[in-house]
């Protein structure tokens, strides 16, 4: 998987932050009556996803490490 860069506004925010804001995004699609009106709230909503997946994978990556590194220190 290729690492790219996180926008700057998401890069500092915490995967809890950015499902807030996933969450509020559906909130107000739900409420939402004309569709034609929220194409640009749907996009955004599929970008959060798209960056909340990266972030999770990079911590999932980063912990599998960290806990791989105690495994050898432990083995040794």
């Amino acid at each position: 998987m290729k690492d790219k860069i996180l926008p700057p506004e998401y890069d500092q925010s915490s995967l809890e932050e950015l499902t807030e804001k996933a969450n509020k995004i559906i909130e107000s699609l739900e409420k939402e009556n004309d569709l034609g009106n929220s194409l640009e709230n749907y996009r955004e909503l599929l970008r959060l996803n798209n960056i909340i997946e990266k972030k999770f994978q990079k911590n999932l990556k980063s912990i599998s490490e960290e806990t791989k590194k105690k495994i050898n220190n432990i083995l040794k």
